[in-house]
């Protein structure tokens, strides 16, 4: 199993550093376009290989994507992270350009590939690929709901005062500050519907408090937050890796589920060997179907500004 990351910056080399960690794959790419920067990372992360004790392989390159050749999955973080009191909307003129070349590069040398989209804004960039690529739909996942359901669940937690591993809920729609749906009426602790636990005031904070999850950080940091970012990444391709069959919720390209069309969004999806094996109708409360029909239209006002 040969993975590449394509950006070695924060965000990337956590994306190569947890997937070497977890040792399903042979070789992971580590590709930039600053000389000697990918290189330099993949040395490091390959220093901790006897500590960490795993025998994947990291290689670093710059900008030569002869060296992606025959990748079975490639990761795209390239582009400029957000800096504070930016909107990741804000990122689409430049990180448009970026990633139709790196698509473009990536297929060149791996035609079979499975595309994973972090770069911001992730679903028009997931949809970007959509248009420009020859690639079948189940082969291009969007990673956001990912990491916003890991910030959902790190919140409930937090308002229960409970552990992580006792709670379990999903984040659907949109990867942005307004776009994000917590779905508050399926998150349980232990099977318990939080309903059960937590008032609807305390549960309002919490969705509030998951949708600026990346602003929050990237006010506290400078930058975007890498290392949730490359743990989601990471669980994305051990599933499809190890054909796991687990269900995320990941942009994907919708025709007519949950009545929606011609977008890229996310929704709940089953992860395997092929990528995305099926798109998980789950039931939505009227509120929440609102709120997910509001996304959409905030999604697709980003995608009208692309230059396809």
């Amino acid at each position: 199993m040969k993975v590449t990351v394509v950006g070695a910056g924060a965000v990337g080399a956590s994306c190569a550093e947890y997937i070497a960690i977890k040792n399903f794959a042979s070789e992971v790419v580590l590709l930039d376009i600053k000389e000697g920067y990918a290189e330099g990372k993949a040395m490091d992360l390959m220093q901790t290989a006897s500590l960490n004790g795993f025998d994947t392989k990291i290689t670093g390159v710059t900008s030569d994507y002869s060296k992606t050749a025959g990748s079975d999955i490639a990761v795209i973080t390239s582009g400029i992270p957000r800096k504070p009191g930016m909107t990741r909307e804000e990122l689409i003129g430049i990180n448009a350009g970026i990633v139709k070349t790196v698509s473009s590069s990536l297929l060149e040398h791996s035609p079979n590939v499975i595309l994973i989209v972090v770069s911001n804004p992730m679903d028009t960039m997931t949809y970007l690929v959509h248009k420009t690529t020859s690639l079948p739909k189940h082969k291009i996942i969007g990673m956001g709901g990912a990491l916003d359901s890991a910030r959902f669940k790190y919140r409930l937690a937090e308002a229960l005062e409970a552990p992580i591993s006792d709670v379990d809920g999903m984040v659907v729609g949109g990867h942005s500050d307004t776009g994000m749906v917590p779905l508050v009426s399926h998150a349980t602790r232990n099977s318990i519907k939080v309903t059960e636990f937590l008032s609807e005031e305390r549960l309002d904070q919490v969705a509030a408090d998951t949708k600026v999850g990346g602003a929050t950080l990237t006010k506290l940091l400078g930058t975007s937050a890498w290392y949730a970012p490359g743990a989601a990444v990471s669980a994305l391709v051990q599933a499809i890796a190890c054909d796991q069959k687990k269900m995320f919720p990941c942009s994907t390209f919708l025709e007519g589920e949950y009545g929606l069309n011609d977008i890229c969004i996310g929704v709940p999806v089953i992860l395997g060997r092929n990528g995305i094996e099926k798109i998980v109708d789950v039931p939505l409360s009227d509120a929440e179907k609102n709120k997910m029909q509001e996304s959409a239209a905030g999604v697709k006002k980003t995608n009208g500004l692309l230059e396809l």
